[in-house]
């Protein structure tokens, strides 16, 4: 039953932490701290930048050997010892700084994803006009090199001069760039002046902090409620932008590269590497998130089949990820 010499048998429930209200909460809640923008954008360029197809050998060999194993061991590990990544190197206090470090980490990045949500925030909100603000390059904040595809104002701007025309071509700027940089974060010159506070971000950063709290308030009987919609929407909304993707025009030269393995790339030790790191960056491994979700776990849980299920889950979301982005890119 889990009993080591000195302590008293294990329970099934943990009765002062409390459970996942069923496995698949926890299952979810997995996939969706798995999930995100590292199998949406990340893995996409790794693919387009080392060799197409070629570069899901190695990812797939990483998958099996380093990421399965390594994140098998840190749900059994949480769920045997019903603690956080604090409290769990109570097993060998020689160790005790990896949990400081996991949690350094975390903390870390729940600070910086939550500006990327913040920034999704914003997005949403100002998308919500008959026009989008950076489309045309008729704006207060635009400057003479945007050049938009919608415009047309290349050609009126530009001699037929070759010089001027390869020069121009050189410097210009896309809308989007232009609102990005010059009225959503309106950087300032340089790093010794600070700019100002843009109000609408901080307003949203306030937002998405607001809606963390409200996801967390119940710990995870409120945490494991939520997933179900957070888990489950990111797939709706890849589904859509796929349907849209493979009907434009070109999806299926994007697509055949994305396919089309570049063999001799394979011998590369960067393409490892990234495999490597991108295994470990998506699965979320040694961040500490994975032990203490596997700590709310009933202790005679299958987490071996857990681990198999969302690792795999998450990878193929990377690939269904990598056709949904490679259309597009063919359209472009």
């Amino acid at each position: 039953n889990g009993a080591v010499p000195g302590e008293q048998g294990k329970q099934e429930k943990s009765v002062k932490r409390g459970n996942w209200g069923n496995q698949i909460e926890f299952v979810l809640t997995s996939v969706g701290y798995a999930v995100g923008l590292g199998n949406v954008w990340r893995f996409p360029y790794l693919c387009y930048r080392n060799g197409g197809g070629a570069f899901m050998f190695p990812y797939f060999i990483m998958l099996v050997f380093c990421g399965i194993p390594l994140f098998f061991m840190e749900l059994s590990f949480g769920q045997f010892a019903s603690q956080g990544c604090l409290g769990v190197w109570r097993v060998s206090p020689m160790f005790k700084g990896v949990g400081y470090g996991m949690m350094v980490v975390s903390t870390y990045i729940g600070i910086y994803y939550n500006v990327v949500i913040c920034i999704a925030f914003y997005y949403f909100f100002v998308s919500m006009t008959r026009v989008l603000p950076w489309t045309y390059c008729s704006n207060p904040w635009n400057t003479p090199d945007c050049v938009g595809v919608l415009d047309g104002n290349l050609s009126s701007r530009v001699a037929l001069n070759i010089s001027q025309l390869l020069n121009t071509t050189q410097k210009r700027t896309s809308p989007s760039e232009e609102y990005w940089r010059r009225y959503v974060l309106n950087l300032s010159d340089d790093i010794g002046n600070l700019g100002e506070v843009r109000l609408p971000l901080l307003g949203c950063l306030g937002v998405s902090w607001v809606v963390v709290f409200l996801c967390l308030i119940k710990g995870v009987k409120s945490s494991g409620k939520v997933v179900y919609f957070t888990a489950t929407f990111p797939y709706v909304v890849l589904t859509i932008l796929f349907v849209r993707g493979i009907t434009l025009e070109g999806a299926v030269t994007g697509i055949m590269y994305y396919l089309t393995p570049q063999w001799d790339k394979i011998l590369n030790a960067k393409v490892w590497g990234d495999a490597a790191s991108q295994i470990f960056y998506s699965l979320g491994c040694a961040w500490g998130g994975l032990i203490t979700m596997a700590s709310y776990n009933k202790f005679n849980n299958n987490c071996y089949r857990d681990s198999i299920i969302i690792s795999i889950t998450n990878c193929a979301t990377s690939v269904y990820a990598g056709f949904v982005i490679f259309s597009i890119l063919g359209f472009m």
